[in-house]
């Protein structure tokens, strides 16, 4: 349970960071901010692409789909937080 919660955290900073890498010019949000962002467009891109591929791994390694639907996911929500918050984005 602590090793998901970790890792939950882990993915959502990376998901988050390269959200923040997509979107032009500077982001005023803080890390905190980033990672929630990050935990929740990794969660929707699972979500949606486990709903649509399904989620078993017949092959190892990475699925990488995730990662950049979560991403591009995450930097959709950073738009949408820097809107909804009035800070430039």
């Amino acid at each position: 349970m602590i090793g998901a919660i970790i890792g939950a955290i882990v993915a959502g900073l990376i998901i988050g960071a390269l959200g923040r890498l997509i979107v032009p010019g500077k982001q005023n949000i803080s890390i905190v901010m980033t990672i929630v962002i990050g935990i929740i467009a990794s969660l929707v891109a699972t979500l949606i692409l486990g709903a649509i591929f399904g989620y078993e791994n017949a092959n190892g390694g990475i699925q990488w789909w995730y990662w950049i639907v979560g991403a591009i996911l995450a930097a959709l929500g950073i738009v949408a937080y820097g809107r909804i918050t009035n800070k430039s984005v």
